[in-house]
Parts: C-alpha cells; sequence; structure tokens
C-alpha cells in the first residue's frame, strides 16, 4: 500500500457493498416440462486452522494450476422423488418424475436442479470473508488471489472505514473463515483491532492477517497468541505476500497479478516480487500496473467497478482486455500532467519538507510532483474530504530520506485525533481540518530529530 488515505468513500457505500457481498442468490424455478443444461462447479479445499505463529512465506516462484472441475452427473430415476437440499459443491441431482392425471393420461417431467454453494451467497452455516484494502491496486489485487483460492465474499475499504467495516463482518454469526488484506494498524485502532480478534477466536473463527506494514511488535505478539494466522513481511507487498502463502491454490495467472501490485507499491525489486516480475515483459507489466492503478483511483466512488476489477482479475482478466481501462486511464494521466503547473505555482516549503494543499485532484496522484519538483526530501500533499471534517494526506519521502515516516505519520497522527502509518517513504494519515498546519509543523521537525 502507498497510500492509506487515497479518494474519500462514504461508509453508506461500503455499507452497501457488504450488504450486496452477503444476499443469497434466488432459488432456480422449474417449469413442469424443462431439461436444464449440466452445470459445474468447483471450488478450493480451504486449509486447516492455523497455529499461533507468525508467518513469514519462503521465496519462490512457482505456480500451480487450479484444480480441476467436476463433472455433474444426471440421472433419470423411474419414481417420483423430490430432491433433498445439499450444500456440496460441483454434484447435480436430476430427478424424472412420472404422474398421472386424473384421466389416467401419463405425463413425465425431467428436471435438473443443481444444488451448489454460491461463494457470493454464503449459507447460515459457512461464510468465508475477506476485508481488504479498496485505494490501491496492492489491496485489490490481494483480494482477488483470496478469492481465487478460497473463494467467498470480498469487501473493499478505505481507511476511514476499516474498523467498521471490521466491526460488521465480524457481528455476523455465519463467520467461518476470515482474510484481512493490505489493511496496517495504528496506535488510534490497534488495541480495537485485538479486542474484535479476541471476540472472533472464541467463536473458533479461522483468522489470517495478512499485512506488509510496520507493525508494534507488542501486538503483533498479542495477534498470533489469539491463533491468527499472521503472515506479516515489510519486505514484500501484500499481494505478493498473499501469492507465496497459496501459490499451491492459484492458476498461473496469479503470479502477474502479484508482480503489477508489487510495481505499484514500489517493492517490485524486493526478493520475491523481483522474480516474479521476470517472468513477464517488464514493459507490459509496468503499463498493465499503471493503467489499473489510474482506474483504480479514478473509480474510488464507485464500489461496484472496483467489485468488478476484483472479479475480472479472479478470472484472469488483463488490464487491455477491461472496457474503456486505457481511455479512463488517459483522463487520468491528462488530469496529472495539468497539475505539474499548479505545483510549480503553489506548493510551499519548510526546511525539511515541501507542502500543498489539493483542490482539484487526488492527493496521491501529486504528491509525487511535490516531492520531486521542490528538491527536498519529504513532500506532503493533502486534500478536504468532501462532506467530512477530515484532511486526507498523503507524504513521500526520497530516497535520500533516512527516516520512517510511516513511523512518525502513525504517532503524530493518533496525536492529532486521526490516525496514519504506512512505510518508510510512503505512507498517509487522516487528520481533523483544523489540525493540518500543525501537522506539517510537526513533521517538519520530527523529520530533522529523528
Amino acid at each position: 500500500m502507498t497510500n492509506r488515505t487515497g479518494t474519500d468513500k462514504s461508509k453508506n457505500n461500503n455499507s452497501s457493498t457488504l450488504r450486496g457481498a452477503r444476499t443469497s442468490s434466488k432459488k432456480q424455478s422449474s417449469a413442469k416440462t424443462t431439461v436444464s443444461k449440466k452445470s459445474t462447479t468447483s471450488t478450493s479445499k480451504l486449509p486447516k486452522q492455523s497455529s499461533a505463529k507468525t508467518t513469514t512465506p519462503k521465496k519462490s516462484t512457482r505456480t500451480s494450476k487450479p484444480p480441476k472441475q467436476s463433472s455433474a452427473k444426471t440421472t433419470t430415476p423411474k419414481k417420483t422423488t423430490t430432491p433433498k437440499k445439499s450444500t456440496r459443491t460441483g454434484k447435480t441431482s436430476t430427478k424424472s418424475t412420472n404422474t398421472k392425471t386424473e384421466s389416467k393420461k401419463a405425463k413425465t417431467s425431467t428436471i435438473t436442479k443443481t444444488t451448489t454453494r454460491n461463494v457470493d451467497a454464503p449459507t447460515k452455516q459457512d461464510w468465508i470473508a475477506c476485508l481488504s484494502h479498496k485505494e490501491d491496486l496492492d489491496g485489490i489485487s490481494a483480494a482477488a488471489l483470496i478469492k481465487q483460492a478460497h473463494g467467498g465474499d470480498t469487501v473493499l475499504t478505505d481507511y476511514p472505514s476499516q474498523m467498521s467495516m471490521l466491526t460488521d463482518i465480524a457481528s455476523d454469526k455465519r463467520l467461518k473463515k476470515l482474510f484481512i488484506c493490505d489493511l496496517g494498524l495504528s496506535a488510534k485502532n490497534q488495541d480495537d483491532f485485538i479486542s474484535i480478534m479476541t471476540e472472533l477466536r472464541k467463536r473458533r473463527v479461522s483468522v489470517t492477517y495478512i499485512d506488509h506494514h510496520t507493525i508494534d511488535p507488542t501486538i503483533a505478539k498479542q495477534i498470533s497468541s489469539l491463533g491468527v494466522k499472521l503472515i506479516h513481511d515489510t519486505n514484500e507487498c501484500a499481494s505478493v505476500l498473499v501469492y507465496e502463502t497459496f501459490k499451491s491454490k492459484l492458476n498461473d495467472h496469479a503470479p502477474f497479478i502479484a508482480a503489477c501490485a508489487a510495481i505499484t507499491d514500489y517493492m517490485e525489486d524486493k526478493p520475491i516480487a523481483s522474480e516474479l516480475l521476470q517472468i513477464y515483459d517488464r514493459q507490459f507489466t509496468l503499463i498493465s500496473a499503471t493503467v489499473m492503478t489510474y482506474n483504480i483511483v479514478g473509480h474510488q466512488k464507485e464500489n461496484s467497478y472496483l467489485m468488478s476489477l476484483v472479479d475480472a482479475l479472479v478470472s484472469s482478466k488483463f488490464p487491455h482486455e477491461l472496457p474503456d481501462s486505457f481511455v479512463f486511464a488517459r483522463e487520468q494521466v491528462e488530469k496529472l500532467s495539468e497539475m505539474i503547473a499548479k505545483v510549480k505555482t503553489s506548493m510551499k516549503k519548510k526546511k525539511n519538507l515541501a507542502y500543498m494543499e489539493i483542490t482539484d485532484a487526488g492527493a496521491s496522484g501529486a504528491v509525487n510532483f511535490v516531492l520531486g519538483l521542490s528538491g527536498k526530501d519529504v513532500g506532503i500533499a493533502y486534500k478536504a474530504k468532501k462532506d467530512s471534517d477530515f484532511y486526507t494526506i498523503s507524504v513521500r519521502g526520497s530516497r535520500k530520506c533516512t527516516v520512517h515516516l510511516g513511523k512518525i505519520v502513525n504517532i503524530l497522527a493518533s496525536e492529532l485525533g486521526g490516525s496514519g502509518g504506512g512505510h518508510d517513504k510512503a505512507c498517509g494519515a487522516t487528520v481533523p481540518l483544523p489540525q493540518i498546519t500543525r501537522f506539517v509543523s510537526e513533521m517538519n521537525k520530527r523529520v530533522a530529530a529523528a
């Protein structure tokens, strides 16, 4: 994750996505004389509940093909029977009914009923959910890889809504397995996170937390002690960690998904990511990652689009196969090109950093211009969230920056009534509107003191 905040998204839109993910599929209606086609489905076998130890995936680049789908069998018994309901996946039961009318004329109807579990409509007994970051490609890609490996429902969230969405998911008694991806913890929410994890483990819900942001060692120890499978490594992006952990359940398109995520998180030179990138033409991967990033940033208010992108990646689609993806990316590039002139005239400088308020674009897109054009080692861009009393802030550091900006932002944002954190040279925060001046001033001081 390169930016903790990104484009604004209302909680109502997030909640509607969660409700939509839980909606059960409608039962099939059958006519009196209808013959249905055979259907086949398959899902990956769920892993056994993991131990409480923190796991760092071993380096590997091997991929595996997804399991073969099983064929549904159709039988036509002589006697009239009513098929029992089933929650097994991949089996189809067919019943043929011979009925007599009062006039003693026999009529025969053949009914084919597919008894499969729709992963997008979980049963009361079993619900698999993945909560992932929606503001960058790493979070979207991680969600796609989890869905490809385990099925279940995807719930996307931004950082301001992170804990409320997690609370909603945890309150559902159907939940049996939960994956949390690319959502770092801050000093403000880490205690609440532990409380929710404690409650879930009491209910014997299997929880896997996969992240690459800096985490308080004490909190990490508590998470593991609860029996949560913690997969944490700051040397790879979240999608690469998901890929490396579950590659035996993924298809041969998965390395491409993980490699693209690593590029946009500035982690393509890391041990595992660099080997994944070597599988593909570098320029093809770079442009694919860039196009997806611009589409994600530009559609933050459209959860339906973001969910469709997750499903497209699950289905092994490339960005150029998505309708109008390159057209939309070009529009975003044009907006950013206009930003260059504005940054030159509007950014302000302090001794150790440069900063600028953004009004007509995303802070995450403009902050790199602030950093590069200022000549400073730290750049800050912030934008007031619509219908909110908070600023979203993006912070970037140059290669010469020797301090861990994510740690500084985590503590400072919490002190000012907000939240934040991230990587050493790429992080973000949200703070109340009246606190932005203090945030910039304190950042200038703490960068120098660190």
